[in-house]
């Protein structure tokens, strides 16, 4: 390997101690062997050029003899033939540093797939009827890669399973009174997170979310889904025999029951129906009974009651067409003729007014001694705490509550939005004339809401059955109206012992199971 070599004989320099110090004589020799100048040019780049640099200072330190260093110290003196110089040895050139293979980047961790609504398992009550069923799968089909798997029943078997532990549904969609039983078992997941999450792109009706908590403080039951009510819908031409003075949008029950008897007086049949085969314990429940006595389970056997069941026996009943007995949707008689005015919920009446919106109007519920008792209907869905796929369960949840699916909603089933920003500029003109009627409705200055019963779980057919009873045998029976009313107030006691339920709205609350008043 070629070399430039610098000796402690081809160069010397000694530096002084101190400034102060007289400099000693310098000598310095300038050689520089030839052989080594022929064979640099291989060096590494690097080791010449810091050869070279030393090299320059060394040919500015060797100049003439009369340069102002001072006096040159004698040479010294050289023995033998010409002296050697010992080259030293030759500096191992450093090997070059291999360049250290980059790390290879950490290789991105997969990312988790979103939970697919598909893969939760739905139960639900609500929007099960036969006609309801297609139209809800037809709006959920486009929930997670192939629609929602629903599974319609009723709310006894769907209870029944989430309280046995059987780790079979995901989401239950049922009524607001559903609800309480499996909470008191702590069978429900709390879905006060889930709510935040969800907030941040909709807003939820503070009323709706309220009654979610089920009087908790912090732990949500269940996500608002959808709500309802019941309203009254009638032919154009029944109007012509609204008794003189009185308005269909604030009238009460007496002035029905008088609209009713003109009607079959001026026709000459009875054209007022009710869905006796359908949701006719609704009516007794959250309308009748809070209208006369404003409760509806405390006040069950009250005076007020008592003249409730007059009216209904000798003044509404007459009046009725026969096959009310056999209609569970009173849309179908509607549309037919058969009648001219009905109560329903809206879900069972829209039929009409969407097939037939320019023959038929809408018009809030009639009020009574007491004020305008009316029952808002709140959907609920929960997760059971023992859910197999909880991530799918959030995930159908946040399909069923966004805007959009919300309208769908409403626009063909008539369950209306807990949800702001839906878009209700291009409803169905009998949905819109429905929600006319129900914001009237709501915002009714003595309306006193119903809820549904709250806390029999399974056993929530039993209370509509009392009602039920006291109607058939007061009305068709004939039988008498306090006998009976103490009768099947002791049963609905029993009832609220048994389970505990304690009161709900429109009755007081309390500590214990809610109480039936005695009679008087």
């Amino acid at each position: 390997m070629s070399k430039l070599a610098i000796t402690s004989e081809t160069l010397r320099i000694d530096i002084p101690k101190t400034l102060g110090e007289q400099v000693p004589p310098m000598s310095v020799g300038c050689k520089i062997q030839e052989e080594n100048l022929m064979k640099h040019r291989h060096a590494m780049l690097a080791k010449l050029l810091a050869i070279l640099m030393a090299f320059a200072l060394v040919a500015a330190a060797c100049g003439d003899d009369d340069d102002d260093a001072g006096p040159q110290e004698e040479p010294a003196a050289e023995t033998g033939d010409s002296a050697e110089t010992p080259e030293p040895e030759e500096e191992a050139a450093p090997e070059p540093e291999e360049e250290a293979a980059p790390e290879p980047e950490p290789e991105p961790e997969p990312e988790q797939a979103a939970p697919d609504a598909s893969d939760a398992s739905m139960a639900t009550t609500q929007m099960a009827a036969t006609e309801e069923q297609p139209k809800l799968l037809d709006i959920t089909s486009g929930a997670g890669s192939s629609g929602l798997d629903i599974t319609f029943g009723e709310q006894g078997p769907f209870l029944d399973q989430i309280l046995a532990g059987s780790g079979q549904i995901d989401v239950l969609g049922a009524l607001h009174g559903s609800f309480p039983p499996l909470a008191r078992e702590n069978a429900l997941a709390n879905l006060a997170d889930l709510l935040d999450d969800l907030s941040a792109d909709r807003s939820f009706a503070p009323s709706m979310v309220s009654a979610g908590l089920l009087g908790s403080e912090d732990n949500l039951a269940f996500i608002p889904w959808a709500q309802a009510t019941y309203i009254m819908g009638a032919n154009k031409q029944a109007l012509d025999y609204v008794p003189g003075g009185v308005d269909i949008d604030n009238m009460s029950w007496d002035d029905l029951a008088d609209w009713c008897q003109a009607l079959l007086e001026g026709e000459g049949t009875p054209l007022c129906g009710l869905p006796r085969a359908g949701l006719f314990h609704r009516f007794l429940e959250g309308y009748m009974w809070p209208s006369y006595t404003g409760g509806m389970v405390s006040q069950f056997r009250s005076s007020g009651a008592e003249q409730m069941m007059e009216y209904l026996r000798d003044d509404l009943a007459p009046t009725l067409h026969p096959e009310s007995l056999n209609w569970d949707f009173m849309q179908e008689p509607l549309l037919s003729g058969e009648v001219w005015v009905a109560f329903d919920h809206v879900a069972r009446i829209a039929g009409a007014f969407n097939e037939d919106p320019d023959t038929f109007v809408a018009f809030p519920t009639p009020s009574g001694p007491e004020g305008r008792g009316f029952m808002p209907v709140i959907v609920g869905l929960g997760i059971p705490a023992d859910a197999p796929n909880p991530d799918a369960a959030a995930a159908a949840i946040e399909y069923l509550t966004r805007p959009e699916v919300q309208g769908q909603v409403l626009a063909q089933l008539s369950f209306f939005p807990v949800v702001e920003g839906v878009d209700t500029s291009d409803l169905p003109t009998g949905v819109a004339i429905e929600a006319e009627a129900v914001e009237k409705l709501l915002n009714s200055p003595d309306g006193i809401p119903a809820l549904l019963p709250v806390g029999l779980g399974e056993r929530g057919g039993e209370i509509n059955q009392i009602f039920r009873n006291a109607y058939d045998r007061i009305v068709d029976g004939g039988e008498d109206i306090a006998t009976v009313l103490n009768e099947e107030g002791n049963a609905l006691q029993a009832l609220l012992n048994e389970t505990g339920a304690p009161c709900w709205d429109p009755d007081p609350a309390s500590d214990g199971p809610c109480v039936v008043e005695p009679a008087g």
